[in-house]
């Protein structure tokens, strides 16, 4: 048998291996042992006081010699009990913990500003915006659009059919650039206007709740996540300005 098998319920690899070797010997000393089941001597004494603490070995003394035994195969149902036993214990203890912890994560002071430096990092403030919000809930975004960023097309197609999917609305005020050419996905469950051509940019805010994402969509893209309530404020009386110029 493989000890690898023996490791899926939960024993090591020298304890699967010292256990498997004492059910081929029977009764056995260290040395014998160490060299059927692989494993240093140094190790082995070890490795057999964890067993007998799992209740999976045993040993009788000859003289002054210990001689060490496997228990029956059986009693590997027990072995397994406890472990089942112990799990429930510890999901019972997150349980308890989990509230303590998040309060704790609350009352810690967030960062003001994260920096996101490339596509990867950048693209995923999106992929983690459709975790966040849910069925009914919109954000905004001013100055939508693709800028030099490659593959920046692609991923926002997918992600405004995510998005959609979900049931989260968006505003969003595009670049004139885009007008008549921007991707199909981002009409969906969506109001889209096109700011005048003289405040084309590469530069993006998207933002909802405290959160604000200053995005600028160049060959390298970089992102600016600030959290504050102020500066979303004071972005949407931006935005709500400009909605009035946009163009339909």
């Amino acid at each position: 048998m493989e000890p690898r098998i023996l490791q899926d319920i939960g024993l090591t690899d020298g304890e699967a291996r010292v256990y498997l070797a004492l059910l081929a010997l029977g009764e056995s000393k260290t040395g014998p042992l160490a060299k059927e089941a692989r494993v240093s001597s140094s190790k082995v004494y070890k490795i057999l006081d964890r067993l007998m603490v799992k209740g999976l070995t045993g040993f009788v003394t000859k003289g002054k010699t210990k001689y060490f035994s496997a228990v029956d195969p059986q009693r590997l149902r027990e072995f397994v009990a406890r472990q089942e036993q112990e799990l429930e214990r510890r999901r019972t203890v997150v349980e308890r913990l989990i509230p303590e912890l998040e309060t704790a994560q609350n009352l810690a002071r967030k960062p003001d500003a994260v920096v996101y430096d490339g596509f990867k990092a950048t693209t995923n403030f999106f992929r983690s915006l459709l975790e966040e919000l849910g069925n009914g809930d919109e954000y905004r975004v001013l100055g939508g659009n693709y800028g030099t960023t490659q593959g920046l097309r692609p991923f926002f197609q997918n992600y405004h059919r995510q998005r959609a999917a979900k049931g989260i609305k968006v505003r969003m005020l595009a670049n004139h650039g885009v007008l008549g050419n921007i991707e199909s996905t981002t009409l969906q469950q969506a109001e889209v206007r096109y700011l005048p051509e003289r405040f084309v940019s590469s530069m993006q805010v998207t933002f909802y709740g405290s959160k604000a994402f200053i995005t600028f969509w160049t060959r390298s893209p970089t992102g600016f996540l600030i959290n504050d309530p102020e500066a979303v404020s004071s972005f949407g009386s931006y935005f709500d300005a400009l909605w009035l110029m946009g163009e339909k």
